[in-house]
């Protein structure tokens, strides 16, 4: 009988090569074989998002759902009061996008200056959390920018380590930084 807290997995007391190869076994068995046309599929959509797959892989095994928005952070999208147009590579890449697009403006931005800077490639901007808020305040924040979209379903992608706060608070589907999405 094994002790209280064992998981019933492989002993522990073979050499490294074995275990290694045990749990190798186990995460085979555990991940499915997707067929071809299913894979194909979802690097076309990956591509639809401007995702790399492995990225877009990992968010729907995580989730068990598709992508079907992005909250981008007006500091990920290089918008400020200085500078209230958005780049061009940034704006090039948000037309590509085939998903919903919300921006989160961030103090002392307001949501219609961010919408100003590209008014056809984003769907929607609200107000970003307040940078000290807490998870209560963040996750309404997040709600009201998201609507009736599934948190689940929408990647944030952020410049700020304080954004990535945000993804926990609103129960999103992940966080992606903007040097890896846009860059």
């Amino acid at each position: 009988m094994a002790d209280i807290g064992h998981n019933g997995g492989p002993s522990m007391a073979g050499g490294v090569s074995w275990r290694r190869h045990c749990w190798s076994a186990a995460r085979e068995q555990l991940l499915p074989v997707l067929p071809l046309q299913v894979v194909r599929l979802r690097v076309k959509r990956a591509r639809e998002l401007g995702l790399e797959y492995r990225t877009y892989a990992s968010v729907r095994a995580a989730t068990g759902h598709d992508v079907v928005a992005f909250l981008f952070s007006s500091n990920a999208l290089r918008v400020s009061v200085l500078k209230p147009a958005m780049p061009e590579e940034r704006a090039a890449k948000l037309a590509v996008v085939n998903c919903g697009r919300v921006a989160l403006a961030v103090a002392p931005l307001l949501p219609g200056m961010v919408q100003a800077a590209n008014p056809l490639l984003l769907d929607r901007a609200h107000a970003a959390p307040y940078a000290l808020a807490g998870f209560g305040e963040m996750r309404a924040a997040l709600r009201a920018a998201l609507g009736k979209v599934p948190s689940d379903q929408v990647l944030l992608v952020g410049d700020m380590s304080l954004e990535r706060d945000w993804c926990g608070a609103g129960r999103l589907a992940g966080y992606l930084s903007a040097e890896r999405y846009f860059g």
